[in-house]
């Protein structure tokens, strides 16, 4: 069975989170992008935890189900905030659980480290070594996997985080690490250029803090499986069956590019490192992205692609493509109107986005926004890079485009964080 799945995502109970985002919509809108399996997000949450038990179903296949038959495997995120060799470490890791038994002995083992009550991505003192021997004592089918790990605060690659591998950060259990979520602002070519990299299975999650159509199942992972939680796990450890992913262009991500979101200034590495990486509005250090993380750490050349590697797909959502072309907000009317008019002829968004052909599509909307949805297809699309916590932004005219800083380098900087002299 092909299994298009987000395994990344978060509930009402998380911080920054829509307060609808329950399984009912989270269903709802799944079915809408095309997902036909979630993650349940959250499952150490004590509120959180009594609604999952509530509404999804076990069976013997370990793919817990609504009563309407939408699926969902147990996961959660937690944040790791500790010091190792006396260097702060930020990692956050998704967790992946076989059936409720096991999450209650996770959620049992997190409790005598912290809180799991305040928010549904806990922050624990755990270095990541402990968490993956203590949680496969609980059971060997629990699955650690570092999520998002190019970005700079929490990442485990990231500029922030402190490590430049996987082994580093894991030590002794890395053994047990065998699936990477790349996140928004990478995509697989640019983890292809780490030869250290080349033994995970890469996999792309929504993360996502609502239940829009813009938001979840805008990153998946595609499997080619029978759905069962046994499976799923051997598909990241193995990479059979786990076939590829969707993606968005990395240039779409909040980190693609360094720079300083108070002063509006978005940097390429080429002109961060002109700037020793320090804003020529603020004399401050910017946010270092992923782009210049990953050159950063390469051992290859941009366009290596190893062998056995998985194939993806490079997509914007159809709601921010619209969105750009009518140059109104993504939820309004306008837009709505549109993207209901392709969900009732095609049936969900990734059909419309992977398969729908243009003369169909241009029965049902105007020829721009046809065309565009192809151009997608092909990954033709242009991306303004994303940057400090700003998403980047489709280009479809020359005033979109990243606006050049002048790089004039200061005559003396004060400690790198002082005005200039």
């Amino acid at each position: 069975m092909k299994i298009i799945s987000d395994l990344h995502l978060h509930s009402k109970y998380s911080r920054a989170c829509s307060k609808q985002l329950d399984i009912a919509n989270l269903e709802k809108w799944a079915k809408v992008k095309g997902i036909n399996l979630l993650g349940t997000s959250d499952f150490t949450h004590p509120e959180w935890i009594k609604e999952l038990k509530a509404n999804l179903q076990e069976n013997e296949t370990g793919i817990l189900k609504t009563k309407t038959g939408m699926k969902f495997i147990l996961q959660t995120e937690l944040s790791l905030i500790y010091t190792d060799q006396g260097k702060g470490r930020r990692v956050h890791n998704i967790i992946l659980a076989p059936d409720f038994d096991a999450v209650d002995q996770i959620t049992k083992y997190l409790k005598k480290r912290g809180r799991v009550d305040y928010d549904g991505r806990p922050i624990f003192k755990i270095p990541c070594p402990d968490l993956v021997e203590n949680l496969r004592r609980i059971s060997d089918k629990i699955e650690v996997i570092p999520a998002h790990i190019w970005t700079p605060w929490f990442g485990l690659l990231g500029s922030m985080s402190g490590f430049n591998s996987v082994e580093e950060a894991f030590k002794d259990q890395s053994k047990h690490i065998h699936a990477l979520e790349t996140g928004l602002s990478s995509d697989p070519p640019m983890n292809w250029r780490l030869s250290g990299l080349d033994k995970y299975s890469l996999i792309s999650c929504s993360d996502s803090h609502s239940f829009w159509p813009w938001r979840i199942g805008r990153e998946a992972t595609l499997f080619d499986i029978d759905p069962t939680y046994d499976n799923i796990i051997k598909a990241l450890r193995t990479k059979q069956g786990l076939t590829g992913t969707i993606e968005v262009d990395p240039a779409y991500g909040k980190y693609h590019w360094d720079g300083h979101r108070a002063c509006d200034v978005c940097l390429s590495p080429k002109q961060s490192k002109e700037l020793n990486k320090i804003c020529p509005k603020c004399g401050k250090p910017v946010t270092i992205g992923v782009e210049f993380r990953v050159e950063e750490l390469a051992d290859r050349k941009p366009g290596f692609r190893p062998e056995g590697a998985k194939d993806f797909h490079k997509l914007i959502p159809v709601s921010e493509i619209i969105s750009k072309l009518l140059n109104c907000g993504v939820a309004t009317k306008k837009v709505w109107a549109e993207f209901n008019k392709l969900i009732a002829v095609f049936g969900n968004e990734i059909n419309i986005l992977l398969n729908a052909p243009e003369e169909e599509l241009k029965k049902v909307v105007d020829d721009k926004i046809a065309e565009t949805l192809i151009k997608n297809r092909a990954g033709e699309i242009e991306v303004k890079p994303g940057y400090d916590g700003e998403y980047g932004i489709p280009i479809f005219n020359d005033a979109d485009r990243v606006k050049e800083i002048v790089i004039e380098k200061p005559k003396k900087i004060q400690k790198g964080l002082g005005e200039f002299a």
